[in-house]
């Protein structure tokens, strides 16, 4: 029998539950889909507005908007059309009934848990579709997900559940890659700034030392070809120091160090080349965005409500 089994509304930024049905059912695959209700409560930020997680014989479906998500778990046979038609629902009721004010600096999980009398009116009317009375609604949700369809979550982007891993997350080898796409870092500091703009300055000076020895190596100036190379070598070092402050990658603080490993060896052999003050700037500049990027690290979990 295809049913909608229980709902939630949560704030996007922390995964605070806001509010609940109460009367879920109690079987162990539906008990089992809660945890998958906690992880992706941590995850919203990271995630579109429209998504699909497919969990077996289950399906759990979110809307987000304004700061709040509309979570429900439905059996898999369900349509699709009704499960997003029931969370917009809940979405203009919420949305009518509650500031975001109200949403946004609230403290206490389920302190709108009279929000649930609503969702159980409404839980009802689409448990029971002969009942529903908006074949026009329906009709627009259909167009609307037809032309801009729910994003599927796969669970290995959903890493582990409750300490053990997910067997999907265990066998699909590019889920780190995967986890990692989503994954953000905290804001950058001034300090980050400065060290991203002296690595760029960095760049920009190796990159014309590097174009100056190729005119000296075509004019026949007895220059090294292997100088060209350690110029051009710690502009790309440079760039890439200033993309892992930037962005997450995985082994992300391994990567800075031989990152910067390989600016120390480029100095080096480029030591008859430059005075001591001009080494000294470049293997600190260096040294400063590895210590950046290693203070810059993703963002922390949300609290771990129990949703």
């Amino acid at each position: 029998m295809s049913m909608i089994l229980s709902a939630s509304v949560i704030r996007v930024r922390d995964g605070l539950p806001l509010s609940a049905s109460t009367d879920y059912e109690q079987g162990t695959g539906v008990q089992e889909c809660r945890k998958y209700f906690k992880m992706l409560s941590k995850k919203l930020a990271q995630l579109p507005d429209r998504c699909t997680l497919k969990t077996g014989h289950y399906n759990i479906n979110f809307i987000s908007s304004l700061g709040v998500s509309y979570m429900m778990l439905c059996t898999e046979n369900y349509p699709n059309v009704l499960a997003f038609s029931f969370l917009d629902e809940l979405q203009k009721e919420f949305i009518t009934t509650y500031n975001m004010m109200k949403t946004n600096t609230a403290v206490r999980p389920y302190c709108f848990i009279e929000f649930d009398n609503f969702i159980q009116r409404t839980k009802q009317r689409y448990n029971n579709p002969r009942s529903l009375s908006t074949k026009i609604n329906l009709s627009d949700m259909q167009m609307e997900i037809k032309l801009r369809p729910p994003y599927q979550i796969s669970m290995c982007e959903l890493g582990s559940a409750n300490g053990v891993t997910s067997a999907f997350s265990v066998d699909y080898k590019g889920a780190g890659k995967i986890s990692s796409a989503h994954q953000r870092l905290e804001p950058a500091t001034l300090s980050a700034i400065v060290a991203f703009i002296l690595s760029l300055l960095c760049g920009a000076l190796n990159l014309i030392r590097g174009f100056h020895a190729i005119e000296s190596l075509l004019q026949s100036d007895g220059e090294d070809f292997n100088y060209i190379v350690a110029f051009f070598l710690g502009t790309a070092a440079c760039l890439y120091q200033c993309y892992l402050l930037v962005y997450y990658t995985g082994w992300r603080n391994v990567k800075s160090f031989l990152t910067f490993g390989l600016i120390c060896l480029c100095n080096m052999y480029l030591y008859e080349l430059r005075n001591l003050w001009q080494l000294f700037f470049h293997v600190t500049v260096g040294a400063f965005v590895t210590l950046q990027i290693w203070l810059r690290q993703a963002q922390g979990k949300a609290p771990d409500y129990d949703v």
